[in-house]
């Protein structure tokens, strides 16, 4: 078992490659359609999903793994086809997000507890027969005047670890992901103070992932980056970011674990593109990092799809386009200006 983890999760970290996370739920779907005035019905979250796994160029050459909603991963397209054949055809491993959402955490400190461990051993089952290869549990970490308390911490690094040994028992990887946000209320915190809490909840995540006996050869982490909250005065520099990302990585995330994949956390496309060409600049890591991008792919597809079939290939080429550069990025090889010449 050990050894077949290790196989998924060193595919899923496949040199140049990401993970697409195309496992909104309906109400953050729901969000984005709005914004290009669509309504949120199953035939057309279908096609967006058809437009963007039909994008054969992206998917074969770019993406490894795509995390789906359990809608999703049983989907066909409008042609009949199952989502998860036309994934295999272009040998895109399927994932599966597992948790329940963020809730709020008792108390007053504003902070929010994941949920979804009831009945998971069997969610999990049902998965790996559907051929969920991975999967992914989602942690939100809250930076305000009060908080993260170490309660949340805690609460929330259990949970990934309960979750993680549950997905390694039915044979599929977890992808542990505990979100330090930078776009809560007030969302002013520092470059260090989002540094110091980004180490705090990974000491305390593998600490409880350790004991729980998780094989941290057969997981992937995804991680926020070290920046400051969307409201903060701290203006850092690409290279400053990535140096912190870094260093608090290093110091944290033991070098067992076979990649790092990284959350997007509201970027604009480009800044997340152009942070992650910066880390696989620097020189020295135990692990090879990559991306796990959502809105941050997304964003120039969706807007150019607009709805309609017949913009499927002007949407694929924007989505390819972003797909490259994101692979660039993970060789650090990405610059600004093959982005806009391309």
């Amino acid at each position: 078992m050990t050894k077949s983890l290790n196989a998924i999760a060193q595919k899923l970290m496949t040199q140049g490659q990401g993970i697409l996370a195309a496992d909104e739920s309906e109400g953050t779907i729901a969000k984005r359609f709005a914004k290009i005035n669509l309504p949120n019905s199953l035939d057309l979250r279908r096609d967006y999903r058809e437009m963007l796994f039909r994008s054969t160029d992206a998917m074969r050459n770019y993406i490894s793994g795509v995390i789906l909603t359990e809608e999703t991963l049983e989907q066909s397209a409008a042609d009949g086809t199952p989502f998860r054949a036309i994934l295999a055809d272009v040998d895109t491993i399927p994932g599966i997000k597992v948790d329940r959402g963020a809730f709020p955490m008792p108390g007053d400190s504003g902070e929010k507890i994941t949920e979804g461990l009831d009945g998971l051993r069997q969610r999990l089952e049902r998965y790996a027969s559907l051929g969920a290869g991975f999967a992914k549990w989602r942690a939100v970490i809250t930076i305000n005047d009060v908080a993260p308390t170490r309660n949340n911490i805690r609460a929330n690094a259990h949970a990934l670890a309960r979750y993680a040994i549950l997905c390694q028992e039915a044979g599929i990887v977890p992808v542990v992901e505990p979100e330090v946000v930078g776009d809560g209320d007030p969302g002013n915190h520092s470059l260090e103070r989002c540094a110091q809490v980004t180490g705090e909840v990974l000491e305390n995540t593998f600490k409880e992932l350790r004991l729980a006996g998780v094989d941290l050869s057969g997981m992937l982490l995804k991680p926020n980056m070290v920046l400051p909250g969307v409201n903060s005065r701290d203006r850092p520099s690409v290279e400053e970011v990535a140096k912190r990302t870094v260093e608090v990585l290093k110091e944290h995330v033991p070098a067992a674990v076979p990649g790092i994949a990284f959350l997007s956390g509201g970027q604009t496309d480009e800044e997340a593109t152009a942070h992650l060409s910066a880390m696989n600049r620097i020189p020295f890591k135990p692990w090879p990092m990559t991306f796990s991008y959502g809105r941050a792919l997304q964003n120039v597809a969706l807007r150019t799809w607009a709805g309609r079939r017949e913009n499927f290939p002007a949407a694929q080429a924007a989505f390819t386009h972003r797909a490259h550069m994101n692979s660039l990025a993970a060789l650090g090889e990405w610059t600004n200006e093959l982005d806009r010449a391309a």
